[in-house]
């Protein structure tokens, strides 16, 4: 039986056998060697780790064989290799190997909210220190830069065990103390882990503590130039509300946290929030032109207003996420000052023939890394280049955040969520595309509106689902398309600059037979957001029946680069189907309505798309398979339902019936 591993990078690097030390020679880049390895998620190529680790010495690859075979002597049992080579890539071969960085970064991974008192204890216990903590390397900047963003990533997950825990003992009790004592060593400026602080000590009745310590934080926060109203406001609520507290009692958690603590010193009422985002100042490596006014910044830059023009959430200005960064505050750090749900974060490395730009989106509360990408692109054009990689990382930051906040509403109980979640909530709903859903998506807008009278977006999807049971003909089309038209004025009159706010008007504009006007909003909505991906799908379907379907497909492409996971991408296929159908490349629609019809989510006129497309293009067979599947549904449904669910030209009219003609839906 092999011997019980483990390696401890939280603290001073050990590997330990069976509970006893095993040496390692002294070589500081034989133990940076060995943490790079045991974090790498796939094997490394040699030139890649001499780069990394050796400036330019005599023998690179020479010193990088004496230290793979130190690590073998240290890691390898009988019979059992864990070093692999193959061809010039290097890995790490730990599935038996206990290592506490590992576990820490995957219980943050997968839901530190999820976890009970007893393992988050356990997960505090493991970070005894630093990430590698005495360990830098002299003349090695590429492995610094990996160690600095190491450090703060795990020290971002340690404060989140630490916040979770505090929210999780019995109040009063004495455990408390050393983690908040430990939260606030980590995280200074962190205006929860004050909250925290002073909650504990107005609980156990120690108020005389709690002023002690505001002035010290007054101290601190001015120091720094930071706002410190909110944290005296909230100490402020703190004493009324434990006014009559006895020291030590017991009688539930020692303060409600995740809560509180954050609607505490929002600016924003609870009803009224929406999620925050910091885009921090992009780090560039050697040789992309310096540290500042290069690509990264102006990527920063670009990044930040497109954001902002998606007016989706709050999105901190350019100006204080670079000031945080002059004082070279932490990404997560400067995601703690500024209170914010969210953090992103990228570098940029400049390398022969392409660029390479990665990305991050963290979760501030729970240090959990929401989605993380490499973009490659070839320099030819430095706009051109900003341009394409800023289009998908916009969109993707987008997409993923309202992803985790549609699933932060879904396990939150219906009567307790705040406007931006009753949205998202609705959303939800809105993208089952059944008529039930529908109506539980109208009724959820219906509940963010009451808490939020001048929320631009609850309007505009609500607007939505009444086009969706005109469109669908799941109540009167007049009545529906009027009441779709009502709301995205709503959401025009509430703001608009709002690009949600003229893709609705510009859909309830196409349902009430005005094209052109609907084209024009859906212009606006484009030109005031050019990441707005449903803008430019909404181009695509009003273009793909009566406009031009060149311009269809244009469109419905940018729309599905934008947003390649989108909802509603089953329409975004649609609509370059009828447009393909239009030009008279039946074959081209009939295999992009097949792609259609074959998302999940894919209702019954993505299904008819794909029958009469495929009639078309002489594929009768599959067409009255799917014609079959319609009528199972709707038994009665003919060539007239499908022509009077769209705005066809007299040619496209000809065109469909024709399709229909074939397969016996006419």
């Amino acid at each position: 039986m092999a011997a019980s591993l483990s390696i401890r990078l939280l603290g001073p690097l050990a590997i330990m056998r069976d509970d006893v030390p095993v040496a390692l020679p002294s070589s500081r880049k034989l133990r940076a060697l060995l943490a790079y390895l045991t974090l790498a998620p796939h094997p490394v190529s040699r030139s890649r780790l001499c780069e990394l680790l050796w400036d330019v010495p005599n023998d690179p690859r020479s010193e990088l064989r004496w230290c793979l075979s130190k690590l073998r002597a240290a890691l390898d049992e009988p019979g059992l290799q864990r070093i692999e080579t193959e061809g010039d890539t290097v890995a790490l071969r730990l599935g038996d190997v206990s290592v506490d960085a590992v576990e820490a970064a995957a219980a943050v991974a997968g839901g530190i909210e999820t976890l009970g008192l007893d393992r988050l204890r356990t997960l505090a216990q493991l970070f005894a220190g630093d990430f590698l903590d005495g360990l830098e390397l002299d003349r090695s900047p590429h492995f610094g830069s990996w160690l600095t963003a190491q450090r703060r990533r795990f020290s971002a997950c340690h404060v989140a065990v630490l916040e979770h825990i505090i929210g999780l003992v019995p109040q009063g009790a004495d455990e408390a103390g050393p983690y908040i004592d430990k939260w606030l060593e980590l995280a200074p400026f962190d205006g929860r882990a004050h909250v925290a602080l002073l909650e504990n000590l107005a609980r156990r009745g120690q108020i005389g503590a709690g002023e002690e310590h505001l002035a010290t934080a007054a101290e601190l926060f001015h120091s720094e130039e930071l706002d410190f109203t909110p944290l005296r406001e909230a100490w402020q609520e703190i004493r009324a509300r434990n006014a009559g507290a006895t020291p030590c009692a017991r009688s539930g958690p020692a303060f409600p946290l995740p809560d509180l603590p954050v609607a505490a010193i929002e600016s924003e009422p609870a009803a009224t929030r929406r999620a925050s985002l910091a885009v921090m100042p992009f780090a560039e490596s050697a040789g992309t032109g310096g540290f500042r006014g290069g690509l990264a910044d102006g990527l920063t830059h670009d990044i930040i207003t497109r954001l902002a023009k998606l007016r989706d959430f709050f999105v901190i200005a350019r100006g204080s996420v670079f000031a945080l960064a002059e004082k070279n505050i932490a990404p997560d750090d400067a995601g703690r000052r500024l209170n914010v749900d969210y953090v992103a974060t990228g570098s940029v490395r400049a390398l022969p023939g392409r660029f390479i730009v990665s990305v991050e989106l963290v979760e501030v509360r729970t240090a959990r890394i929401v989605w993380a990408e490499t973009f490659e692109h070839k320099p030819d054009d430095i706009f051109i280049v900003i341009d394409d990689i800023g289009n998908s990382i916009v969109s993707s930051i987008a997409a993923e955040i309202a992803t985790v906040e549609r699933n932060r509403a879904l396990l939150k109980a219906p009567n307790s969520l705040n406007a931006w979640e009753a949205y998202h909530r609705g959303l939800w709903h809105m993208y089952r595309f059944t008529r039930q859903e529908n109506e539980l998506a109208q009724h959820f807008f219906g509940e963010a509106l009451k808490l939020d009278p001048t929320f631009a977006r609850a309007y505009a999807g609500m607007s939505f689902t009444h086009w969706q049971n005109a469109f669908q003909r799941w109540g009167d089309r007049d009545r529906e398309a009027a009441l779709a038209f009502e709301s995205a004025g709503q959401s025009l009159l509430v703001d608009d600059r709002n690009p949600a706010a003229h893709w609705a008007m510009g859909r309830a504009l196409w349902l009430r037979g005005e094209q052109d006007s609907s084209l024009l909003e859906l212009a606006s909505a484009v030109d005031l957001s050019p990441n707005f991906a449903l803008g430019h799908y909404a181009l695509s379907f009003v273009h793909s029946q009566s406009g031009d379907p060149q311009s269809a497909i244009g469109s419905s492409d940018h729309s599905r680069h934008l947003s390649p996971f989108d909802p509603l991408l089953f329409g975004m296929m649609g609509a370059r189907a009828m447009a393909h159908a239009r030009l008279g490349e039946f074959e081209a629609a009939a295999e992009w309505a097949l792609k259609a019809a074959a998302r999940p989510n894919a209702h019954v006129i993505i299904l008819a798309i794909a029958a009469h497309c495929l009639a078309l293009a002489g594929r009768q067979d599959e067409a009255r398979t799917f014609a079959a599947t319609i009528r199972n549904t709707l038994p009665n449904y003919r060539a007239d339902d499908f022509i009077a669910t769209f705005r066809f030209d007299r040619d496209g009219e000809a065109l469909f019936r024709n399709g229909a003609k074939l397969i016996g839906l006419d």
